[in-house]
């Protein structure tokens, strides 16, 4: 008779859940039962576990084996407990001595040579073990500077079940061949398209900018510039609506380097969301830019709000957590899948029910939405080229409920540029460092108002505390209040439009939102002009 018992993490999202894997061995016919509500691939870690044993020069005991994962109330999933059941098992066999493994957590998959292969969400379960009071994990090679990013946490990387276990009985580690560096590991190969246009670390180059995503680009558009400023400065959704070629998908895609670099608790919260997807950057185990995430239209509402067969993987809007959701072409998306994004955008987390259970996944993103204003893309106030009947128009534009377009703060047409805009010697506008400092300044104005609250910027503020303790100027709200009262505003919406207000404020340096903010968000919000320059930086 034989017993050993060590721990190991399941995740439930991207929250973690200490698991005591233990290990028993009795006389009778040899047989291997796995007990504790393992799913399909955490079952076959019994096949996995014995040739990994065998060809690591251990011997597999001829006994009565049974392995338990307690609680056993608690669903597990995954190939991530196959050390702590081999370790267990050798314990159990006396191979180890039981007392060592006790304290410790063990994450990896065991390939069938016995090499320890890297498993996704490292990160948080080592969260989770640290929250448990663990002081040791062990990870595979590869994962430990992912796993060493949490505090107070002893890491030990293994490249095979071989030097475990030398490391845990004090006899010589054997040398074990090392992955080539910066090459992706092919267990996690098949899962660099999750998310379908998912993309961490757009900056790049000098000053921390990304070089080829530069604002400088965009030729005209002032009023989408000033409305890009403003999104990124206060987190505000932002819909661009305007023709074909007329700078929206360029606009979307020089937004992330405009944001300021993530701090320590957003890098913690991107790179968890990232590696439960299995989507960290080779090389890059904390992502601290803002993510951005671009799915192509004919995502389904599981590929942008999160969920799947099985286990529940973050969608899109998870894994543009503190970064960018661009969704081009938006008319063309589902509208169930659209309006799947409508709680997101209020809560800032997403809650998928499934008959095992609840999971949550953290969704606090910045929207951009880009829209032909009509099918054949040429509908304008100022010309008639478009051919498209009024009520393909009516139809193509209703596709972007209500709603929806409610959460959206900042609401702009984008023009078609013009021949003397795109020849101009000298037209280009302010780089992508110029506004990107301005943004920062804002956002550092923002976080000092904001100081001992839960809050960190302008868009997160509920209504409520807005209106208490934040007021704009005293008569700047009677524009608004008057749109309130004439029905072209709803109450949702003018608490947005003081919001922008606050960030315009902060952009131009304000103590508190004045009329020409107050006025300035209301064109941004319902895009009727009213006297108010677009530009905020000079030489826009």
């Amino acid at each position: 008779m034989g017993f050993a018992r060590t721990c190991s993490v399941t995740l439930v999202g991207v929250e973690g859940v200490v698991v005591e894997v233990q290990a028993d061995l009795e006389p009778g016919v040899a047989a291997f039962t796995l007990v504790g509500l393992p799913d399909k691939s955490l079952t076959e870690s019994r096949d996995r576990v014995r040739a990994a044993v065998v060809n690591s020069g251990g011997e597999w005991p001829q006994k009565k084996l049974t392995v338990g994962l307690s609680p056993a109330s608690v669903p597990k999933a995954g190939s991530g407990f196959d050390i702590a059941v081999a370790c267990a098992v050798l314990g159990a066999s006396e191979r180890i001595d039981p007392r060592v493994l006790s304290d410790i957590v063990m994450i990896g998959e065991l390939g069938l040579d016995g090499r320890v292969r890297p498993v996704r969400g490292i990160l948080p379960a080592v969260l989770a073990a640290a929250d448990a009071g663990f002081e040791q994990v062990v990870v595979p090679e590869c994962a430990a500077a992912e796993a060493a990013l949490v505090p107070g946490v002893s890491v030990l990387g293994v490249r095979s079940l071989r030097q475990l276990v030398a490391v845990l009985t004090d006899e010589p580690v054997p040398d074990e061949e090392p992955q080539e560096p910066d090459r992706p590991d092919p267990l996690m190969a098949g899962l660099r398209d999750l998310g379908g246009g998912a993309v961490t670390g757009t900056r790049g180059g000098p000053g921390g900018y990304d070089q080829g995503h530069d604002l400088a680009d965009v030729v005209g558009q002032h009023t989408a510039r000033t409305a890009v400023e403003v999104a990124a400065a206060g987190g505000h959704h932002l819909f661009l609506e305007g023709p074909p070629g007329a700078g929206k998908t360029m606009l979307a895609e020089r937004m992330p380097s405009v944001l300021p670099p993530l701090d320590r608790e957003a890098s913690l919260e991107v790179t968890a969301v990232h590696s439960v997807a299995g989507l960290l950057p080779p090389g890059r185990p904390l992502i601290d830019t803002a993510p951005y995430c671009a799915p192509h239209h004919s995502a389904t509402m599981q590929a942008l709000v999160g969920g799947g067969p099985g286990t529940a993987r973050p969608g899109a809007v998870s894994l543009s957590h503190r970064g960018v959701l661009f969704l081009d072409e938006t008319p063309e998306f589902s509208s169930k899948a659209l309006d799947a994004l409508r709680q997101p955008l209020e809560a800032g987390h997403v809650v998928i029910a499934r008959s095992a259970g609840v999971v949550r996944f953290p969704a606090r993103f910045l929207m951009v939405l880009a829209a032909n204003p009509c099918p054949c893309g040429r509908f304008s106030r100022t010309d008639d080229r478009c051919e498209c009947p009024p009520s393909a128009i009516r139809r193509y534009q209703a596709r972007l409920s209500g709603p929806l377009l409610d959460r959206v703060d900042l609401r702009v047409e984008v023009d078609a540029v013009t021949r003397r805009e795109l020849s101009a010697v000298g037209a280009r506008g302010e780089t992508t460092t110029v506004v990107a400092d301005r943004v920062r300044s804002a956002r550092e104005r923002a976080a000092a108002r904001f100081h001992g609250t839960p809050w960190r910027l302008n868009s997160e503020i509920p209504g409520r505390e807005l209106r208490s303790r934040w007021q704009a100027a005293p008569g700047a709200m009677d524009d608004a209040e008057r749109s309130l009262e004439r029905g072209v505003l709803t109450a949702r919406g003018i608490d947005r439009v003081l919001r922008v207000a606050w960030t315009v404020a902060d952009l131009s340096g304000h103590d508190r939102p004045d009329a020409g903010d107050v006025a300035l968000a209301l064109q941004l919000r319902t895009g009727v002009p009213r006297g108010v320059p677009m530009a905020i930086g000079a030489g826009v």
